[in-house]
């Protein structure tokens, strides 16, 4: 490479070399692995005398008359050569990031957590590969060894679990000891049992799934023929064979196609969220190949960049024949096949490259969290407070009673015996509740085919705030349909395709027939029409890159647009088909069956960038060269000749949610295209500038053009899609559309969808770099009633450099419309505005390209569509079309969150009111640490005798249905949280606090002095206050609701003659027992209910109002 030593310090002083490393060959002798000695800039190229080709193998020295001038790139790892049509691609060492050693801990932590460690990597073709991670789905959160401890830490983290683990472990020391062991330890056991059963079935129901993924079967290629292979076995290095439709299991890079160019589709809606098909080329020397077989004696590496999560770029070289370095080839995202893409043409076969964790798609999925409903942390947090209130009010016991002796041992026992503060029995009733929540959702035959697949969060129905939404099959169907054509003076619908066909048929006979015999007047007007609808329904069948294919008789086609399909079955349904298309030709059928022949002399793509796309065609018939080009209004206007119903018709299009493309056309002489053909092949050689060098060569096309026509096309709405957003923007709850797809696609949806209202604007969201970025938020800070539309790159910069602000000024909004957002970059948003703005989001998709962003959010809807199901199964919610979003969060939400707020709060009460009975009673026995109920009284007040009634709460209904749907202005309500708050919380330990009290006081100084008959009437009263307490709670009854208030007073007064060890039968048969319980109960019960129902006819809700 160099000749010796002395030519490298030579250079020294005139070259700046980037810190790479370089290997030098054997016969130098000598090597640097760093520059260290040489001064570093960021210059991105050395020049330099090429010699021998540097490799990580043996290189072989050519001979100087070989040698020649180049550039190396530090940025690709390539060495170009100048004046050669393509670059001569150089394989050089791994960059020092690679070479590093990973550092210790960091290296622990990734072992720990099962991440595989990201590095460049050489797959040889024809000799085995390293060790590489195997490729294998995994969606289980536990393994065999750690569940048992990750579920006990999950569940000990709760203040409730591990307050009764202490109070069940200090019942085995005697002098602790207050009651029943039984009653302290078994409650809590059941909780733990439940809670790790549930666990367990939703594991193995996710590790039933991913079985069936990493079983799936492919065929590998092998020397004499294919052989099955399942998903989970495949390795980096093998030939995977796919066919149509099938999935892509790892990352490949294609090397052969059934086509001859060696192109073929794949649709990447799983990944990206976008419809349209996208164009994959095989490598070109792999292609060239005899047969699929040859692959496995050719003698050829690949070198790929180190595994990331960007799915829109990729850096490589395939070189065959690396020790002559001979045919090498640079590859990029084209040659790429992503996993979890579907192979949408043909048949294909990748080399697989990067397997499991190190696919583009793992890459962007987050790992599955627990998620905790809000409610679960308000009702800890209130458990937290109820624990002070126990301190204080066992301090205050151990204060009156006096700090004599072992007072702290009686402080302890106080606080067991006032433990029931903190109701154990208040889990056990909530996650019974939020189980029966679900199967009610799921049995809603309104919302049929819904599945609940998280239980433990019903309740964040009801108070969701931002709803995050994929466009891709959420919102819309993936069906494009024609909608408009206008041609200026005369616009045609698709109510006016027989008008359509009648002109092109007239144009079609006028060319066909004679000269002589041609019409030389008809109408001026109508001539001028005939021929301007030939031109337009010409262009459409043109300009576009949609391929037929021809399979058992059906004709369908393939593209990466599917606006360009639908445009093109427009032609096809009047009379102008398409029939055939390869890179070199395009043949046209018109109505009279004739076939019109053009050569293809050129293909400019759409480009995010441009915005537009063009083709050069060749007439065979007339030998006329025509430039076509069609693209978004915005730019297409700048382009064609001026005109003075584009700008309006454009508008009145958008407004109807209309995607809209604007055609153009010119004819070009022989001497204009070799003109431009000469300074496009130039730019295409050119090293520096190569992209803007050809984009400046296209521009020269783009002059003069006259504006053919405007389309106008449809992306069909899911079902009710503008009903249910304006019912979920009238409930409060503010709707952000996060998309992979264009910009123009994502803003003509929003309007479609009503997502942008008739009297709101847009604006526009687009910078390059930080200090616009700080601008726009500032202009768009002082803007009211005007939604955001911003692309992924603006997007990233905001996130990276102004987070908070953004949300602060975004959240302002009616609406957001994020556009070419990637997986990531979903998740981020929700997970940002989560944290920052402190509120309930909930996220809907149905794609691959949505599970972080559904995982991320505290509430996840997975939609079953044509994308699959990965959505839905790593949802909490699976639903089968958005508009059942409404009823699942206005009723079902609504029903979730009050009731269980309700029962928790009631539980709470339950608890305290025992435990003021048991403090009241100890006051008054010279503050004895003895507990007024013991046994089966303690174990059947939060069971047999009280649950079915408390319980019940979760059938009640505080609106109708049809209130609830008329109204959802009454959803606000519930994102505030008043249903359960502190405001609530100290109401129901006041009602406590009364009632216990009263209950003990009035019974122990009015009535009786006989302990037995105090523990009686005391507990019978507080049964029945139980009961009317529940009643008065209850808005709308039902016979359930009845049945278990009629069968718990059975139960409790058949076990008082049962359970004589606790009751005087006799006495309770008395006519004194009975005047006695009805006074206390009324004494305790009356002067609240009195209390109520005078606030609520002074101060009534909201949702009485309406009823």
């Amino acid at each position: 490479f160099l000749k010796c030593r002395s030519c490298i310090l030579g250079l020294r002083e005139s070259l700046i070399f980037p810190s790479i490393t370089l290997k030098m060959s054997d016969s130098i002798g000598s090597s640097f692995s760093s520059a260290s000695d040489f001064e570093e800039e960021s210059t991105p190229q050395l020049r330099f005398r090429v010699g021998d080709m540097i490799s990580k193998r043996n290189s072989k020295r050519k001979p100087p008359s070989e040698q020649k001038l180049g550039d190396y790139d530090a940025n690709t790892h390539t060495f170009k050569e100048h004046d050669e049509e393509s670059p001569l691609i150089v394989e050089v060492a791994d960059a020092p990031e690679d070479e590093e050693k990973e550092k210790f801990f960091p290296k622990l932590k990734r072992i720990l957590l099962r991440k595989p460690l990201l590095k460049a990597r050489t797959v040889h073709l024809d000799q085995p590969n390293g060790v590489f991670p195997k490729n294998v789905i995994r969606n289980q959160k536990y393994t065999w060894w750690n569940f048992v401890p990750l579920v006990l830490v999950e569940q000990f983290k709760f203040f409730f679990n591990l307050y009764f683990l202490l109070v069940a472990l200090s019942q085995f020391i005697p002098i602790f000891k207050v009651g029943f062991l039984f009653t302290y330890i078994a409650p809590l056991v059941f909780v733990l049992c439940i809670t790790l059963i549930k666990e367990a079935y939703d594991d193995i129901k996710r590790f039933a799934r991913d079985r069936e993924a990493n079983n799936q079967k492919y065929e590998k290629l092998t020397e004499h023929s294919t052989i099955p292979i399942a998903a989970c076995q495949i390795k980096v290095g093998d030939f995977v064979k796919l066919e149509k439709d099938q999935r892509v299991p790892t990352d490949m890079l294609l090397v052969r196609t059934t086509e001859k160019n060696g192109a073929c589709y794949i649709r990447t809606d799983q990944l990206d969220g976008e419809t349209d098909w996208k164009l994959r080329r095989a490598v070109s020397c792999t292609q060239k190949l005899q047969s699929d077989e040859s692959l496995l004696t050719l003698h050829a590496d690949v070198w790929a960049e180190k595994p990331k999560k960007d799915i829109y770029s990729f850096i490589g070289n395939f070189i065959n024949n690396p020790d002559a370095h001979q045919d090498i080839e640079s590859l990029n995202v084209d040659n790429m096949l992503w996993s979890n893409t579907v192979l949408a043409s043909g048949t294909a076969i990748g080399l697989v490259l990067y397997t499991g964790p190190e696919t583009r798609s793992v890459l962007n999925t987050n790992a599955p969290q627990t998620k905790v409903g809000r409610l679960d942390i308000e009702i800890n947090r209130l458990a937290k407070v109820l624990c002070v209130l126990l301190i204080l009010l066992s301090f205050l016991m151990i204060v009156l009673k006096g700090f004599h002796g072992l007072w702290y041992v009686y402080f302890i026992r106080f606080m067991l015996l006032f433990s029931a503060i903190i109701p154990i029995s208040l889990r056990v009733n909530l996650d019974m509740a939020k189980t029966f929540y679900s199967i009610v959702i799921m049995r809603d035959k309104e919302i049929e085919g819904t599945v609940i697949r998280t239980t433990s969060i019903p309740e964040e129905l009801g108070r969701v705030e931002y709803l995050f939404s994929d466009k891709t099959g959420t919102l819309t169907q993936n069906d494009m349909v024609f909608k408009k054509l206008h041609l200026g003076s005369i616009s045609f619908s698709k109510e006016a395709l027989d008008e359509i066909k009648d002109h092109l048929i007239n144009t079609a006979n006028e060319s066909k027939a004679p000269r002589e015999e041609k019409p030389k007047t008809r109408g001026k007007i109508r001539r001028t029409i005939t021929v301007r609808v030939r031109e337009a329904l010409e262009s459409i069948a043109l300009c576009h890159n949609v391929t037929p294919v021809r399979e058992n008789g059906e004709v369908s086609y393939q593209a990466s647009s599917p606006d360009e399909i639908a445009l093109v079955k427009f032609s096809e349904s009047v009379g102008l088909t398409l029939f055939k298309r390869d890179m070199n030709e395009i043949v046209l059928q018109n109505p009279l069956g004739d076939l019109e022949e053009y050569d293809v002399l050129n293909v400019f793509p759409f480009t995010s960038e441009t915005k537009r796309m063009g083709i050069v065609l060749r007439s065979r018939e007339s030998g006329i060269i025509s430039f076509y080009m069609k693209g978004a209004d915005a730019v297409m206007s700048q382009i064609v000749k001026a005109s003075d119903w584009l700008d309006e018709e454009c508008g009145n299009m958008a407004r109807e949610g209309l995607r809209t493309l604007v055609f153009g056309k010119r004819t070009m002489t022989q001497q204009e295209y070799d003109s431009f053909a000469k300074r496009y092949q130039d730019a295409k050689t050119r090293i520096k500038d190569r992209d803007a060098s050809m984009q400046k060569a296209i521009e020269t096309l783009e002059k003069e053009l006259e504006l053919v026509c405007l389309t106008g096309v449809e992306d069909k709405l899911q079902e009710n899609v503008r009903q249910t957003l304006e019912t979920l923007a009238n409930a409060g709850i503010k709707v952000w559309m996060l998309t992979g797809d264009k910009i123009e696609t994502a803003k003509c949806i929003a309007i479609s969808a009503k997502l942008v209202q008739r009297n709101q604007t847009i604006f526009p969201f687009s910078i390059k770099n930080k200090a616009d970025a700080a601008i726009c938020l500032q202009n768009f800070s002082q803007m009211r009633d005007v939604c955001l539309l911003i692309d992924g790159t603006s997007l990233q910069i905001c996130l990276e450099h102004f987070a908070d602000q953004f949300v602060e000024i975004a959240c302002r909004a009616p609406c957001v419309i994020c556009c070419r957002c990637s997986p990531t970059q979903k998740a981020d948003i929700v997970t940002l505005v989560k944290d920052k703005k402190k509120a309930i989001t909930a996220a809907i998709g149905d794609g691959g390209n949505d599970v972080s962003m559904i995982q991320a959010a505290n509430l996840g809807i997975g939609i079953v569509g044509k994308e699959g199901k990965q959505a839905s199964l790593a949802a909490d919610v699976s639903i089968n079309q958005f508009s059942f979003v409404s009823r699942l969060l206005l009723w079902h939400g609504r029903n979730s969150y009050k009731r269980s707020a309700r029962l928790g709060q009631f539980i709470i009460h339950r608890g305290l009111i025992i435990s003021v009975i048991q403090a009241v009673f100890s006051a008054i026995f010279y503050f004895a640490a003895v507990a007024v109920y013991n046994g089966m009284l303690l174990v059947g007040y939060a069971t047999f005798y009280t649950m079915a009634p408390v319980f019940s709460l979760v059938l009640d209904e505080d609106v109708n249905e049809t209130i609830a749907f008329r109204f959802p202005e009454l959803y606000r309500e519930l994102q505030r949280g008043r249903a359960l708050s502190y405001k609530t919380f100290f109401i129901w330990v006041f009602t406590s606090v009364y009632q216990g009290g009263m209950i003990m006081l009035l019974t122990l100084f009015l009535f009786e002095t006989n302990l037995l008959n105090v523990v009686t009437i005391t507990y019978t009263a507080l049964i029945l206050t139980e009961l009317l307490n529940v009643a008065f709670e209850v808005h709308t009854w039902n016979r359930w609701m009845i049945l278990s208030q009629v069968v718990t007073v059975l139960i409790y007064f058949g076990s008082i003659f049962i359970l004589k060890g606790y009751f005087d039968t006799s006495f309770v048969l008395s006519w004194g027992f009975v005047w006695r319980v009805s006074v206390v109960t009324m004494a305790s019960c009356l002067p609240l209910f009195l209390v109520r129902f005078i606030r609520r006819k002074i101060d009534p809700p909201s949702y009485t109002k309406l009823s």
